[in-house]
């Protein structure tokens, strides 16, 4: 395939420009308190770039060995003091010394999503969020996308809460990239179906870049970027171990996970994996909602080398999880049914998903390179595959043939669920390779510049009778060049990319023999830029402004989509002739920060032409048209807008410092620009909403807990009446308030500590609410309530413990 000719060629490149510097150069230093000069021992020192960490012994001291000379970004933190960024200059053995002073919040921290190299936050033009393995650990929710959905302007699509897909300022689906240790995440994004396919247990750190971002990312990256970090190297001479357990009330939810993670001289490796099981949520009004269960086994890692030159990081993963699918059909009493059985029996309160259900694996594996040159620069190549399988099962199954193209009949693998025989209805198997290849550009005057090329092939097969989207081939390949310039308190960014992407897609015939799906090739073209800039007032007042041009190539979904499948409502048909998206974007912000308060402000508006959405058909008659008797839905798209706005008010009152009151206001507005059957708002689009935050932080109490912290949160939506009302597409939402309560601290037994504990209670009140962008909503009416659709899950106490094991070599 060409995407092969062009990695061999790449890193035939790399290995010759690739050149060994003799003279070996380190860093090292001591990190104190700025007032005391007390040595700070546990420090953590980061170098993003380079993926290398350490931490302080009881002297305050660090040392990196093995380095080559250059600029190298430092980042430099301690638990109770105010994180410091560095751009420290390497030449030999260079000694470095930091100073930090105690804060109650950590306002400084590095990006490495959207940007060439590691970059501080304040740098940059876009706006980035950065989630942290303590926030992860201390959140009250029920996935990974319930703490990404607490940051301004991100908003969640869920079908149950083992189902969830992230929304950026209003846009999701493709129009979201999610990276996964470097790798972009592909697997069948168009689907409300499925969420991501990430162990969340092995997060260490996401970064949010709300915004287009198609700069670095290509097409699709319109909405935003979310990236997820999982495998980060430990300090060297370091083993380290971690053992989790988990649990949900609501739905009887248990998880557990373990790692081990090491580093010997460079040599650095991790492992872990995770099991999960749940049984039905219940809430106020449905009780328990039959089939919302879920069992989910993951296990993944990475083994490496990080030596002078660079490193080279073997990253695998594999995610399997299996989950009912809600249907929502009720008896005449206002019961879930499935066939006879209603809930209270065995089978209904167990914790295997009944039929319809589906099984989804991702399997990735990824080389992950980078190799520092004798001038200061560096070369980063990345190669990836991953396989993902959805396979999905209804209450029907049997030996299916499949037909190609002229009506052979193929063999395919089947998949067994309760009984042996059983194959499954649908089955998706999409097959990527990922490739990223960038010379970084020796700093020179202050100017950070990098030229790369990216992209992707894919090849995706129905291995079932029942096919929705056609077999497909896909090349995608882009080329950019970005270039960063600092000078005094102002920082300019910029860049500019070509993309192209080729699709081939396969005839493919039904059942009957019938022509389903036609034959075609499409190619887009297209030319992302983007430029902004930041600007520093004072110590405690910056301003940043973007102006980004991307655009996303409709999906395989939208262009050929023929067909339904189990747990949805919607007959699907495509549309050949859809053009790709074109965004236009302009947001700009406001940060004031000072030890006691801190308050940022971002408005943005995005343009969106051609923007794709479905829309209900309707017969003559004005009533459904329905294929094999499902409500029928088809791919158009016209221009679109988006505006909106996120802010943050945090007050940290003096002399409370350990006291927390923090505020985080969304907004966001989508209409087109011409009225669709009478509705001008666009689908999908979160109501506002405000998270208010009161927390207690104490550092130490009474000797036997370090970093206990206690907190109460409420969280504010407001009613939906913009919604998208076209062919009774959508339907408004009522607004609602919960209130969540977290409590937690590390445990020291010994002055050394042994564990880590967090419990939490979500929807404290049982509130019965429905969320706008839950899929749930739009399930048949109880017929005894005549209250339409499932609704969220009620009250829910939530518990985990962490033990760590650490041995120094």
């Amino acid at each position: 395939m060409q995407f092969r000719y062009i990695l061999s060629i790449l890193f035939l490149l790399t290995t010759h420009v690739l050149s060994a510097n003799d003279e070996k150069a380190g860093l090292s230093g001591v990190v104190t308190d700025v007032t005391s000069q007390a040595p700070l021992a546990g420090a953590t020192i980061s170098i993003p770039d380079l993926r290398l960490t350490t931490t302080t012994d009881a002297d305050g001291r660090y040392e990196f060995n093995a380095l080559t000379g250059g600029r190298l970004t430092i980042q430099i933190s301690y638990v109770g003091y105010k994180s410091k960024v560095e751009i420290v200059t390497v030449q030999g053995q260079t000694i470095q010394n930091f100073s930090l002073s105690r804060s109650v919040v950590e306002n400084e921290n590095v990006t490495v999503t959207g940007v060439s190299s590691a970059t501080r936050l304040k740098y940059t033009p876009v706006q980035v969020s950065i989630i942290s393995k303590k926030d992860i650990q201390q959140s009250v929710g029920n996935n990974l996308l319930d703490v990404v959905a607490k940051e301004a302007g991100v908003s969640v699509v869920t079908t149950g809460p083992a189902i969830a897909k992230p929304f950026i300022r209003g846009l999701g689906y493709n129009r979201v990239v999610t990276i996964n240790d470097g790798i972009r995440q592909e697997g069948q994004q168009w689907g409300d179906e499925h969420g991501l396919e990430v162990d969340e247990y092995s997060v260490q750190k996401i970064e949010i870049l709300r915004g287009p971002a198609s700069l670095m990312y290509g097409s699709d990256a319109i909405g935003g970027v979310i990236n997820i970090l999982t495998n980060t190297p430990v300090a060297n001479n370091t083993i380290q171990a971690n053992v989790q357990s988990t649990v949900n009330a609501n739905n009887r939810m248990f998880g557990q996970y373990a790692n081990v993670a090491g580093n010997i001289n460079g040599l650095n490796w991790n492992a872990y994996g995770s099991i999960k099981t749940a049984g039905d949520y219940h809430n106020k009004y449905d009780g328990d909602v039959l089939n919302s269960r879920f069992n989910e086994k993951n296990f993944g890692g990475y083994i490496g080398v990080n030596k002078r030159w660079g490193f080279s990081h073997l990253i695998f993963s594999h995610f399997d999880q299996h989950m009912g699918m809600v249907e929502g059909e009720r008896n005449e009493s206002g019961q879930f049914v499935y066939d006879d059985a209603v809930p209270g029996n065995n089978i209904i309160k167990g914790r295997t998903p009944l039929e319809p259900n589906q099984r989804v694996q991702h399997f990735k594996i990824a080389l992950d390179n980078s190799f520092s040159l004798s001038n200061g620069g560096r070369i980063t190549a990345l190669a990836g595959f991953q396989r993902n399988q959805r396979r999905e099962f209804g209450h029907d199954h049997g030996e299916e043939e499949h037909h190609d193209e002229e009506g052979h009949e193929e063999e395919h693998d089947h998949e067994h669920h309760h009984e042996e025989s059983e194959a499954p209805s649908a089955y998706f198997d999409l097959r990527t390779v990922n490739y990223n290849i960038a010379y970084h550009v020796p700093e020179w005057n202050s100017w950070k510049s990098s030229l790369g090329i990216n992209g992707m092939g894919q090849k995706n097969q129905n291995k079932a009778a029942e096919a929705i989207i056609p077999d497909y081939g896909l090349f995608d390949f882009g080329i950019y060049g970005v270039a960063s310039k600092t000078w005094n308190q102002t920082t300019l960014s910029g860049g500019l990319r070509y993309d192209t992407r080729s699709i081939n897609s396969k005839a493919m015939n039904d059942e009957d023999g019938a022509e389903k799906f036609q034959a075609f090739s499409k190619t887009f073209s297209n030319i992302s830029a983007s430029l902004g800039a930041t600007h520093a007032i004072s110590d405690h007042v910056s301003v940043k402004a973007n102006i980004a041009r991307g655009f996303r190539a409709p999906n395989l979904s939208e262009l050929a989509a023929n067909g339904a499948h189990e747990g949805t409502n919607r007959y699907e048909i495509g549309e050949r002739d859809l053009k790709s998206e074109i965004s236009t974007a302009v947001d700009a912000g406001i940060e004031i920060t000072t030890n006691h308060i801190d308050i940022s402000v971002s408005p943005y508006f995005n343009h969106i032409s051609n923007y794709i959405f479905y829309n209900r058909l309707l017969a003559a008659t004005g009533a459904d048209s329905l294929t094999n008797g499902i409500p029928t839905f088809r791919f158009s798209q016209q221009s679109a807008r988006l505006m909106g706005i996120e802010a943050r008010f945090d007050v940290h009152p003096h002399p409370l410092d350990w006291l927390h009151f923090e505020n985080t206001f969304s907004f966001v507005r989508g209409k087109f620009v011409e009225p669709v059957d009478g509705s001008d708002n666009l689908p999908l689009i979160a109501p506002a909403s405000v998270l208010t935050e009161l927390r207690g932080e104490f550092t130490d109490v009474l000797k036997l807990f370090s970093n206990l912290y206690v907190k109460v949160e409420m969280n504010a939506v407001a009613a939906q009446n913009d919604f998208f009302a076209g062919y009774e597409t959508e339907t408004a939402t009522k607004g609602y308030v919960l209130f969540n309560a977290g409590l937690g601290a590390d445990v020291k037994i010994a002055n050394k500590k042994r564990f880590t504990f967090n419990v939490g209670l979500q929807n404290i009140g049982d509130v019965g609410y429905q969320s706008h962008l839950s899929r749930l909503k739009y399930a048949d009416a109880n017929p005894v309530t005549g209250r339409v659709g499932v609704f969220n899950m009620g009250r829910n106490f939530t518990a985990r413990l962490i033990i760590p094991f650490e041995w120094k070599l």
